[in-house]
């Protein structure tokens, strides 16, 4: 495959600890560890937005070397949190984030299907101060893929997310999750924080294990994702039966 992004010795003292990866293309890479692990961390240092030491390559290009709109045609960033504090209405929070240049009937179209995967199509006109709080998170998810969705940003390569389904239902993640596949289907990668153990299982084609700001394993789900190493990390008693993680 393809490699996108490359982290060597990657770190933000003390709070992640030197940390090296390689990113393919069509990637979903979950990181899972307790609160505290560095999850959130990692993903702001890999999105260029945290100081820290290593390297980080993204194209094979130093995340130093790129103005930030030149790296926002590239990667995008959904924080775990972000307060409203506009007025204006979604469809125009929307248009924020729609890739420059950017050809006005794609985007019209993406604009439209991302709204319709995720319940949005009757809220557009709606102030963002209105919105519940699955409403805001899901205007925020469908702002992030407009940046980076194929049909309307040709360059994009990888999409971070901190543990996104926050305030979702269970029918807004399965959502959230048919747009991840989508994504890294064409091409592009996706790295994901998460809670959820039994979701990382099934969904992730990586897992990267932390605790403390530590590397503790890394590789596909199922050999990351074992009962012995689960157990140690979050100091409880894990099964594993079938493809379902149980907690004793």
């Amino acid at each position: 495959m393809k490699s996108l992004m490359q982290l060597s010795d990657v770190s933000v003292l003390p709070r992640l600890l030197p940390f090296s990866a390689d990113i393919e293309a069509g990637q979903q890479i979950h990181l899972i560890g307790a609160n505290g692990a560095g999850k959130s961390t990692l993903l702001a240092r890999v999105a260029g937005l945290l100081p820290g030491e290593g390297q980080v390559l993204l194209t094979s290009r130093s995340l130093a070397a790129y103005q930030p709109h030149q790296l926002a045609r590239y990667r995008a960033y959904l924080p775990q949190q972000q307060s409203v504090i506009s007025l204006m209405p979604v469809f125009q929070y929307l248009a924020l984030h729609q890739p420059r240049e950017a050809d006005a009937t794609a985007v019209a179209n993406a604009v439209d299907y991302l709204c319709q995967q995720l319940s949005l199509v009757d809220k557009l006109s709606h102030p963002l101060t209105q919105l519940s709080g699955g409403e805001w998170q899901r205007v925020r998810l469908a702002a992030i893929f407009l940046q980076l969705w194929p049909t309307v940003n040709e360059d994009s390569k990888l999409l971070l997310l901190d543990e996104p389904t926050n305030s979702l239902d269970v029918a807004q993640q399965a959502a959230l999750d048919r747009l991840i596949q989508e994504f890294c289907q064409a091409g592009r990668s996706l790295i994901i924080s998460s809670h959820d153990l039994n979701h990382s299982l099934q969904q992730a084609n990586q897992v990267w294990l932390l605790a403390q700001g530590k590397l503790i394993a890394q590789g596909a789900a199922r050999e990351v994702m074992q009962a012995e190493i689960l157990g140690k990390v979050f100091n409880i008693g894990v099964q594993l039966q079938s493809n379902w993680i149980v907690i004793k």
